[in-house]
């Protein structure tokens, strides 16, 4: 009976290890893949938006990848789609490391042009004062000079040669400065290329995250005063995925290339359209109410499901239809630019439950 009582509590205390080892791999499970989809996060905010790079492809992949590794659930697939993203990731790694490294070689080019320019001006100063130098000094000589003719003659032919010097001197410096005018013109272009590349998403053109989140908070913090209306439009192509699975990657970018257009010709010019990440866009509405920003959606919504749309780059050649859900909310006094994107996602949220195709306010998904 003594031996029968202790076998029993062993294997009840074999069984509560076992299942305290369980819980605790779940835990670890969990963590792991919160820490996997962190990391995923911190790559695609690392990721330059650069117009030589698939920046939109890249990040579309490093969603794929956040969702397979917390829905797949058959290992060899998911291993599969790891290795295949991992590749993916070093490679845009490397062509984002080749570009930075170019476009530094190009201003150290552009730094060394400049230096051997303001060397050369520099080197023509000296000689130009050592000359002007010389020149005094004949002038002192003349002054021995008994003859009142001869002193004449060699004063005008002196003055001659200053004028001449002069004109000399400022006949290269004009042409020094001509050409270093020129140069400055070329690096202000390319400076401001390179500003509204940097402001710009490479795919659609219209604005990136980031220039979205400053106009945000600089539109916010400048409204303190004034209270005036400001709504907030997301937009999200419905159904993205599977076209992009169907079609592939060129498809999906002239999906969105069409609705970043159709977006950009529905808003008014002090309105702000920026893709605010994947096949997700953000409409800022200055000045319009709650209704006026639900009427614009609904105009939206009709302008992009009314037509039909040849993929490029798909084998698909018929026209397919597309349409966008969109999701809105207007500023509150108390409102930061985060809660008001949570708001406008939320009611985004409600309107792909509600059938896609359609717009809902903040106040319809409370």
């Amino acid at each position: 009976m003594f031996l029968s009582s202790g076998k029993t509590t062993e294997a009840s205390r074999s069984a509560a290890d076992l299942a305290g080892e369980f819980a605790r791999s779940e835990k670890r499970g969990e963590f792991l893949l919160q820490a996997a989809q962190a990391l995923l996060a911190d790559v695609r905010e690392f990721a330059l938006d650069l117009r030589e790079l698939p920046y939109a492809a890249f990040k579309q992949e490093l969603a794929e990848l956040a969702e397979g590794l917390g829905s797949e659930e058959r290992l060899g697939r998911l291993e599969r789609l790891f290795d295949a993203r991992r590749r993916g990731i070093r490679e845009f790694a490397r062509r984002q490391c080749d570009c930075l490294h170019a476009r530094e070689t190009e201003l150290k080019e552009i730094i060394d042009i400049l230096t051997k320019a303001m060397a050369v001006i520099d080197s023509e100063n000296r000689d130009y004062n050592y000359s002007i130098m010389e020149q005094g000094r004949r002038l002192e000589e003349l002054t021995h000079l008994e003859d009142i003719r001869r002193l004449k003659q060699s004063l005008l032919q002196e003055v001659e040669q200053l004028r001449r010097a002069v004109h000399e001197k400022e006949t290269r410096d004009g042409a020094k400065i001509q050409s270093l005018a020129q140069q400055v013109a070329v690096l202000n272009t390319e400076l401001q290329q390179a500003r509204t590349e940097s402001e710009r998403d490479g795919l659609t053109g219209v604005y990136n995250r980031r220039s979205f989140d400053r106009f945000l908070s600089d539109l916010m913090a400048k409204n303190t005063a004034a209270g005036q209306p400001i709504t907030l439009l997301m937009v999200d192509i419905d159904n993205f995925k599977h076209l992009n699975d169907s079609f592939g990657h060129p498809a999906g970018d002239s999906v969105l290339a069409a609705v970043a257009r159709k977006c950009r010709q529905s808003i008014r010019s002090q309105d702000f359209l920026a893709r605010y990440g994947g096949e997700e866009f953000a409409i800022i509405l200055p000045g319009a109410g709650l209704r006026d920003a639900v009427k614009k959606g609904r105009q939206i919504c009709e302008a992009i499901s009314s037509r039909r749309y040849v993929l490029e780059g798909a084998d698909c050649r018929e026209p397919i239809a597309l349409s966008v859900s969109i999701g809105v909310s207007a500023l509150t006094a108390a409102d930061t630019p985060v809660a008001l994107i949570e708001r406008a996602d939320k009611a985004l949220y409600f309107a792909k439950a509600c059938g896609k195709n359609c717009v809902r306010s903040e106040k319809e998904s409370r």
